[in-house]
Protein backbone atom coordinates (compact mmCIF):
# COMPACT_ATOMS: atom_id res chain seq x y z
CA UNK A 1 0.00 0.00 0.00
CA UNK A 2 1.15 3.29 -0.88
CA UNK A 3 0.39 4.65 2.16
CA UNK A 4 2.00 3.85 5.98
CA UNK A 5 -0.12 1.98 8.14
CA UNK A 6 -1.60 4.11 10.88
CA UNK A 7 -1.09 6.90 8.52
CA UNK A 8 -4.55 8.64 7.77
CA UNK A 9 -5.18 7.83 4.09
CA UNK A 10 -6.50 10.85 1.99
CA UNK A 11 -9.94 10.28 0.84
CA UNK A 12 -11.71 10.98 -2.49
CA UNK A 13 -15.74 9.91 -2.26
CA UNK A 14 -17.33 9.64 -5.47
CA UNK A 15 -20.40 7.74 -6.94
CA UNK A 16 -18.63 4.98 -8.27
CA UNK A 17 -16.86 1.69 -7.46
CA UNK A 18 -12.73 1.91 -8.64
CA UNK A 19 -11.86 -1.82 -9.34
CA UNK A 20 -8.48 -3.19 -8.45
CA UNK A 21 -6.51 -2.71 -12.34
CA UNK A 22 -9.32 -0.06 -13.33
CA UNK A 23 -9.12 2.85 -15.06
CA UNK A 24 -10.46 6.31 -13.50
CA UNK A 25 -10.80 9.75 -15.22
CA UNK A 26 -11.48 12.98 -12.94
CA UNK A 27 -12.43 16.34 -13.32
CA UNK A 28 -11.17 17.96 -10.30
CA UNK A 29 -11.62 21.83 -9.84
CA UNK A 30 -12.28 21.83 -5.77
CA UNK A 31 -9.58 23.76 -3.87
CA UNK A 32 -9.47 20.40 -1.51
CA UNK A 33 -8.52 17.79 -4.10
CA UNK A 34 -6.51 20.16 -6.71
CA UNK A 35 -4.14 20.39 -3.54
CA UNK A 36 -4.42 16.56 -3.34
CA UNK A 37 -3.87 16.01 -7.01
CA UNK A 38 -0.44 17.86 -6.28
CA UNK A 39 0.62 16.82 -3.05
CA UNK A 40 0.07 13.29 -4.53
CA UNK A 41 2.27 14.17 -8.28
CA UNK A 42 4.87 15.85 -5.60
CA UNK A 43 5.46 13.02 -3.36
CA UNK A 44 4.59 10.12 -5.85
CA UNK A 45 1.52 8.40 -3.48
CA UNK A 46 -1.92 7.62 -4.14
CA UNK A 47 -5.31 8.75 -2.75
CA UNK A 48 -8.03 6.14 -1.93
CA UNK A 49 -11.46 6.30 -3.74
CA UNK A 50 -14.29 4.97 -1.60
CA UNK A 51 -18.08 4.55 -2.92
CA UNK A 52 -20.09 7.35 -1.38
CA UNK A 53 -23.19 5.42 0.38
CA UNK A 54 -24.87 8.74 1.48
CA UNK A 55 -24.03 12.34 0.52
CA UNK A 56 -22.95 13.90 -2.12
CA UNK A 57 -19.14 14.37 -4.27
CA UNK A 58 -19.24 18.03 -4.03
CA UNK A 59 -19.32 20.54 -1.51
CA UNK A 60 -19.47 19.90 2.31
CA UNK A 61 -21.51 18.05 4.55
CA UNK A 62 -22.27 14.69 5.99
CA UNK A 63 -21.39 11.97 3.72
CA UNK A 64 -21.86 7.73 4.77
CA UNK A 65 -18.99 5.97 3.17
CA UNK A 66 -18.73 2.45 2.54
CA UNK A 67 -16.01 0.23 3.93
CA UNK A 68 -14.02 -0.71 1.39
CA UNK A 69 -12.05 1.08 -1.26
CA UNK A 70 -9.47 1.05 -3.42
CA UNK A 71 -6.26 3.10 -4.07
CA UNK A 72 -5.62 5.75 -6.81
CA UNK A 73 -2.32 5.86 -8.52
CA UNK A 74 -2.05 9.21 -10.59
CA UNK A 75 -0.69 8.25 -14.51
CA UNK A 76 -1.65 11.52 -16.06
CA UNK A 77 -3.04 15.24 -15.06
CA UNK A 78 -3.52 17.60 -17.64
CA UNK A 79 -4.52 21.19 -16.63
CA UNK A 80 -7.83 21.67 -19.00
CA UNK A 81 -8.09 25.58 -18.01
CA UNK A 82 -6.74 27.57 -14.64
CA UNK A 83 -8.35 25.47 -11.56
CA UNK A 84 -9.51 22.58 -13.36
CA UNK A 85 -7.56 19.36 -13.75
CA UNK A 86 -8.04 16.59 -15.72
CA UNK A 87 -6.55 13.44 -14.30
CA UNK A 88 -6.32 9.61 -15.06
CA UNK A 89 -5.30 7.35 -12.52
CA UNK A 90 -5.46 3.74 -12.08
CA UNK A 91 -6.65 1.72 -9.06
CA UNK A 92 -4.50 -0.24 -6.96
CA UNK A 93 -4.52 -2.63 -3.54
CA UNK A 94 -8.54 -2.57 -2.16
CA UNK A 95 -8.24 -0.80 1.82
CA UNK A 96 -10.47 -1.33 4.58
CA UNK A 97 -11.62 1.61 6.77
CA UNK A 98 -10.17 1.18 10.21
CA UNK A 99 -11.72 4.07 11.94
CA UNK A 100 -14.35 6.99 11.47
CA UNK A 101 -13.25 9.33 8.65
CA UNK A 102 -12.70 12.98 9.59
CA UNK A 103 -13.06 16.10 7.11
CA UNK A 104 -10.73 18.10 7.94
CA UNK A 105 -10.70 22.13 7.88
CA UNK A 106 -10.24 22.44 4.34
CA UNK A 107 -12.93 19.92 3.44
CA UNK A 108 -10.47 16.57 2.56
CA UNK A 109 -11.69 13.82 3.95
CA UNK A 110 -8.96 11.12 5.87
CA UNK A 111 -9.51 8.24 7.65
CA UNK A 112 -7.21 5.19 9.43
CA UNK A 113 -6.96 2.09 6.69
CA UNK A 114 -5.82 -1.02 6.42
CA UNK A 115 -4.98 -3.12 3.70
CA UNK A 116 -6.86 -5.82 2.26
CA UNK A 117 -4.94 -8.45 0.77
CA UNK A 118 -5.05 -8.45 -3.12
CA UNK A 119 -6.24 -10.85 -5.29
CA UNK A 120 -4.26 -14.37 -5.07
CA UNK A 121 -3.63 -15.31 -9.19
CA UNK A 122 -6.67 -18.00 -9.92
CA UNK A 123 -6.98 -19.49 -13.17
CA UNK A 124 -11.15 -19.37 -14.96
CA UNK A 125 -13.01 -22.50 -14.05
CA UNK A 126 -13.60 -24.31 -17.25
CA UNK A 127 -16.94 -23.57 -16.83
CA UNK A 128 -16.33 -20.10 -17.27
CA UNK A 129 -15.37 -19.95 -20.24
CA UNK A 130 -18.50 -18.40 -22.21
CA UNK A 131 -17.76 -15.39 -19.66
CA UNK A 132 -14.18 -15.24 -20.59
CA UNK A 133 -15.03 -15.21 -24.15
CA UNK A 134 -17.31 -13.24 -24.01
CA UNK A 135 -15.32 -10.21 -22.26
CA UNK A 136 -12.50 -10.74 -24.86
CA UNK A 137 -14.89 -10.50 -27.65
CA UNK A 138 -16.78 -7.17 -25.75
CA UNK A 139 -12.91 -5.41 -25.61
CA UNK A 140 -12.25 -6.57 -29.56
CA UNK A 141 -15.80 -4.36 -29.99
CA UNK A 142 -14.60 -1.70 -27.97
CA UNK A 143 -11.33 -0.87 -30.01
CA UNK A 144 -12.83 -1.02 -33.11
CA UNK A 145 -15.02 1.56 -31.51
CA UNK A 146 -12.12 3.48 -30.81
CA UNK A 147 -12.71 2.97 -26.78
CA UNK A 148 -9.70 1.63 -25.09
CA UNK A 149 -11.57 1.12 -21.50
CA UNK A 150 -8.87 -1.38 -19.56
CA UNK A 151 -5.42 -1.25 -18.98
CA UNK A 152 -3.20 -3.59 -21.06
CA UNK A 153 -1.94 -6.20 -20.04
CA UNK A 154 -5.53 -8.35 -20.60
CA UNK A 155 -5.24 -10.95 -18.16
CA UNK A 156 -7.88 -13.23 -19.77
CA UNK A 157 -6.63 -15.97 -17.88
CA UNK A 158 -6.91 -14.59 -14.47
CA UNK A 159 -10.23 -14.74 -12.68
CA UNK A 160 -10.12 -11.75 -10.66
CA UNK A 161 -8.84 -9.79 -13.37
CA UNK A 162 -12.01 -11.08 -16.11
CA UNK A 163 -14.11 -10.34 -13.02
CA UNK A 164 -13.12 -7.10 -11.97
CA UNK A 165 -13.78 -5.98 -16.09
CA UNK A 166 -17.08 -7.26 -16.36
CA UNK A 167 -18.14 -5.48 -12.98
CA UNK A 168 -16.99 -2.32 -14.30
CA UNK A 169 -18.93 -2.35 -17.86
CA UNK A 170 -22.24 -3.92 -16.60
CA UNK A 171 -25.43 -2.12 -15.87
CA UNK A 172 -25.33 -3.05 -12.12
CA UNK A 173 -26.02 -1.11 -8.69
CA UNK A 174 -23.77 0.65 -7.27
CA UNK A 175 -24.08 -1.22 -4.00
CA UNK A 176 -23.92 -4.82 -6.07
CA UNK A 177 -20.51 -3.54 -7.52
CA UNK A 178 -19.14 -2.17 -4.09
CA UNK A 179 -20.05 -6.00 -2.68
CA UNK A 180 -18.56 -7.34 -5.73
CA UNK A 181 -15.26 -5.26 -5.71
CA UNK A 182 -14.78 -6.14 -1.70
CA UNK A 183 -15.28 -10.00 -1.95
CA UNK A 184 -11.91 -11.57 -1.20
CA UNK A 185 -12.37 -14.54 -3.76
CA UNK A 186 -12.05 -13.83 -7.19
CA UNK A 187 -13.15 -17.16 -8.39
CA UNK A 188 -16.67 -16.35 -6.64
CA UNK A 189 -16.68 -13.00 -8.06
CA UNK A 190 -16.15 -14.39 -11.72
CA UNK A 191 -19.46 -16.92 -10.63
CA UNK A 192 -21.67 -14.21 -9.55
CA UNK A 193 -20.80 -12.45 -12.37
CA UNK A 194 -21.03 -15.73 -15.00
CA UNK A 195 -24.75 -16.27 -13.00
CA UNK A 196 -25.51 -13.03 -13.96
CA UNK A 197 -24.42 -13.23 -17.73
CA UNK A 198 -26.73 -16.39 -18.30
CA UNK A 199 -29.35 -15.05 -16.11
CA UNK A 200 -29.17 -11.95 -19.13
CA UNK A 201 -28.23 -14.65 -21.91
CA UNK A 202 -25.49 -12.35 -22.73
CA UNK A 203 -23.63 -15.87 -22.18
CA UNK A 204 -25.29 -19.42 -22.72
Amino acid sequence: MATDTGTPLPLFPLQTVLFPGGLLGLKVFEARYVDLVTRCLRERTAFGVICLRQGVEAGRGPVALEPVGALAHIDEVDSEQAGILRVRCHGGSRFALDGDPVQQAGGLWTAPVQPVEDDPAEVPDPAMLGTVQALAQAIANLRTQGQLPFLEPYRLDDAGWVANRWCEILPIPLAAKQKLMALESPGLRLKIVDEYLRGKQVVS
